[in-house]
């Protein structure tokens, strides 16, 4: 008997229809001999709506962490809650359990926690029972305050992956609204196809550059556990991608995998540095002190007889407003001339084990851009990765020129997008 985890996202579980529909999946699923736990996120725009009303009710002060995150786990716990009465009104029986209940135990990071253990001692004695275990995605506690915390947006996939190591399931099954994993986000390039098997190297180069369809902190679990994820849609029965080591699979034969695009990131430019040894690293630290994670780095040359130079960077939009302090403390300190702020950006990022192997690849992306007349804001690149920084107008009309050049077009007909945003 196989052990299978399955995690449906807001829109699969969207409405009454939805999570019936999934209740017949997961029924099926254990009919088949598979002893099945299941994750559920919240429904639909749950998560958005319950931020509204928390601003709606305290307009004049931000909620405290501790209370949003106990807000925010409400949605995921009545998913669960709808979706075992689905399953017994089948005739089949399930037990819901919160984050806490399930045993995830997490830091006390609210809105942002990180699992630091998993107690499934619960889960175990329901799958013996005879019963689904369905378990509210996105949330834990934290074991000395007793606090429920909540993972981050898009932390039920890293709950299903966490309980699927924990419990040795066979798989974890990410259930979305697309097909699996695509060359592209196929509401940018309409014409991106499936992918059958992709490495865990791949998919964090893309899930980290801005391919919604697995989170990020869900796919470093996999690869450091070892778990094998398959993502497919809950809409269709089409096989969907098997994310894994390469070994064992039969990995795509394209130059580049696919390519990833982002429009949440932010240029900023510090202007006049003085151009001396660990100017860098004194900008860098404050940064990081201030809990501001950075993409892309370029720093020009120092013009000549100046001794100054310009530092460039990427950073999410939104933590645009908390860099702004350090930055303006760092131009006290350092007497660079001014920063500028450019949130009108993309990035598209080209990722491939082909990209260390294959010569010319930069050149084939760079020479698309410059065909579609579009011009390149800044450069980056790993060993299977290449990304670059452009006018956030152009984003579609790159990526579409880019798909083309590597000859990932699908042949005939587009990408199905049954419902939602893609996660």
């Amino acid at each position: 008997m196989a052990l299978v985890v399955c995690k449906f996202g807001g829109s699969s579980v969207a409405d009454a229809a939805s999570i019936r529909r999934v209740a017949r999946r997961v029924v099926y699923l254990q009919q088949a001999g598979n002893q099945v736990v299941v994750v559920v996120s919240a429904m639909g725009d749950t998560t958005d709506e319950l931020l509204d009303l928390a601003a709606q009710v305290s307009p004049k002060e931000p909620p405290t962490p501790r209370e949003l995150d106990i807000l925010l786990s409400s949605g995921e716990r009545i998913s669960m809650a709808l979706l075992a009465m689905a399953i017994g009104d089948l005739g089949y029986r399930a037990q819901a359990f919160t984050g806490p209940q399930a045993g995830l135990l997490t830091d006390n990071s609210y809105g942002d926690a990180r699992i630091t253990e998993v107690q499934p001692e619960r889960i175990s004695q329901s799958l013996a029972g005879g019963n689904v275990a369905i378990v509210a995605g996105f949330q834990g506690f934290h074991p000395d305050s007793f606090d429920t915390t909540t993972l981050g947006r898009g932390g039920s996939d890293t709950t299903a992956v966490a309980l699927a190591h924990a419990l040795d399931a066979s798989v974890c099954e990410i259930y979305t609204d697309v097909d699996g994993v695509f060359t592209a986000d196929p509401r940018v390039v309409p014409a991106a196809r499936p992918i059958q098997s992709i490495t865990y190297e791949e998919m964090l180069e893309l899930a980290a550059h801005g391919a919604k369809i697995l989170h990020l902190r869900a796919v470093e679990y996999a690869r450091r556990h070892g778990v094998k994820l398959h993502v497919r849609s809950s809409f269709s029965t089409i096989p969907g991608t098997i994310v894994a080591d390469q070994e064992g699979t039969e990995m795509e034969q394209s130059v580049i995998t696919g390519l990833a695009t982002d429009q949440s990131r932010a240029k900023i430019t510090a202007v006049g540095v003085p151009d001396r040894p660990g100017i860098a690293a004194e900008m860098f630290e404050a940064i990081a002190a201030a809990g501001i994670n950075v993409d892309m780095v370029v720093q020009n040359v120092s013009v000549t007889g100046t001794g100054k130079t310009d530092i460039s960077f990427t950073i999410n939009q939104g933590e645009v407003a908390r860099l702004q302090p350090v930055l303006a403390e760092l131009q006290r300190t350092m007497g660079f001339a001014n920063v500028q702020f450019n949130e009108a950006i993309g990035t598209i990022s080209v990722v491939g084990a082909g990209v260390r192997s294959n010569p010319g690849v930069a050149a084939r992306v760079f020479g698309a851009l410059r065909d579609e007349g579009i011009n390149i804001d800044m450069i980056s690149a790993s060993e299977v990765r290449i990304s670059v920084v452009i006018d956030s107008a152009d984003l579609q009309a790159a990526a579409q020129a880019i798909h083309r050049a590597f000859e990932l077009d699908r042949e005939g007909g587009e990408a199905i997008i049954y419902a939602g945003t893609g996660r």
